[in-house]
């Protein structure tokens, strides 16, 4: 890790730390603790890392967003940093300046479509898209007959109705009738949503990845603390074996995450063959663990884990939610399946080891 990668993350972790305690969090049953932790953020700059200075942003590297996302990961928080995040990357692929305050990206399934008509107006619907109802702007992939453009919409002219996932966050459906951008502009040549779906998918995959760890830390540590028959179950070779599991969902969702993001922050060509396996690999295998090593964090903690007092929910719910942004597992699953079996058997080996 870079010296100037390691300072953005010590930022970021610092702020978390003192701003995001999940603790505190879940103490505080009317948001108040969102205002100060976004101020701080906004202050860092954090929220505009991958825009480039010219643009309004900070000018931070790839890399060094993506380790913002994991550390946001490890403390689940939530507020859309990673949205906002994404929809200034993607204003910047077309040189829109990005304007302050919260915002995100539409469409966030590989199933919807947002159409640009012939007047310059923008149609269409978005399911799923995160913390739409929070957000100020909107960055949006529309397609035309020109190709694919992308837009900055005041979310004020969409139709947004409200909608929750797993975790209690905003998942919206954000409906666009004729509505009038801010700012329109035509795609980079080769840019088109699929290219969008795998930078979407890699962020989430670096916050399961994130969270995961954080439940592996909680878990080892009850384990630790929780004593029952006059010994800690942390001795009981069941409970043993459950955190050896956990663990190992941890490291390979992290050790996913991490390989599409350093592929991706040194190789943007999402038309290659290398980024795709690496960006749908990590998202794919990140969906599993998240759905297997949530079950054993709340295995080891018995019923004290599905009490709302608990912290653990926190990270479980969203690494469950995070499963489905960009395109499920499933779905991943069958564009790889098709992606190899265009390119035929023979190709399919050196690709696999040459990651």
């Amino acid at each position: 890790m870079a010296e100037s990668e390691n300072i953005v993350v010590e930022t970021a972790e610092k702020i978390f730390s003192d701003l995001a305690d999940a603790q505190t969090i879940n103490r505080d049953g009317n948001g108040a603790w969102k205002a100060p932790l976004w101020q701080a953020l906004t202050e860092a700059g954090l929220p505009l890392s991958w825009v480039p200075e010219d643009c309004g942003g900070s000018g931070a590297s790839v890399a060094e967003g993506f380790s913002v996302l994991g550390a946001a990961g490890r403390f689940a928080i939530a507020v859309p940093l990673a949205e906002t995040m994404l929809a200034g990357w993607l204003l910047a692929q077309a040189r829109i300046a990005s304007p302050a305050g919260e915002m995100t990206v539409a469409p966030a399934s590989p199933k919807d479509r947002i159409t640009l008509n012939a007047d310059g107006t923008l149609s269409g619907r978005a399911r799923g898209v995160p913390f739409a109802t929070a957000a100020k702007h909107i960055a949006v992939l529309a397609s035309g007959a020109d190709g694919a453009s992308i837009a900055l919409v005041a979310a004020g002219a969409t139709r947004i109705q409200a909608g929750l996932n797993l975790a209690n966050d905003a998942s919206d459906t954000v409906s666009f009738d004729k509505v009038q951008p801010l700012a329109l502009e035509p795609a980079p040549l080769g840019f088109d949503q699929t290219a969008l779906m795998l930078m979407g998918g890699v962020v989430r995959s670096l916050q399961i990845a994130g969270a995961l760890e954080s439940m592996l830390d909680i878990s080892v540590r009850y384990s630790n603390e929780r004593v029952a028959f006059e010994k800690k179950i942390s001795k009981f070779q069941a409970v043993q074996h459950n955190l050896a599991k956990l663990a190992g969902e941890s490291a390979a969702a992290l050790a996913a995450a991490t390989s599409a993001a350093d592929t991706l922050a040194s190789n943007a060509a999402f038309d290659d063959d290398a980024v795709f396996l690496e960006a749908v690999a990590a998202k794919i295998r990140c969906a599993e663990a998240a759905e297997k090593g949530g079950a054993i964090a709340h295995q080891v903690h018995g019923a004290i884990g599905f009490t709302i007092e608990h912290i653990l929910h926190r990270y479980s719910l969203r690494a469950l939610s995070w499963r489905d942004d960009f395109g499920s597992e499933s779905f991943w699953a069958v564009e790889l399946g098709k992606r190899v079996a265009v390119r035929g058997a023979d190709e399919l080996w050196p690709l696999v080891a040459s990651r």
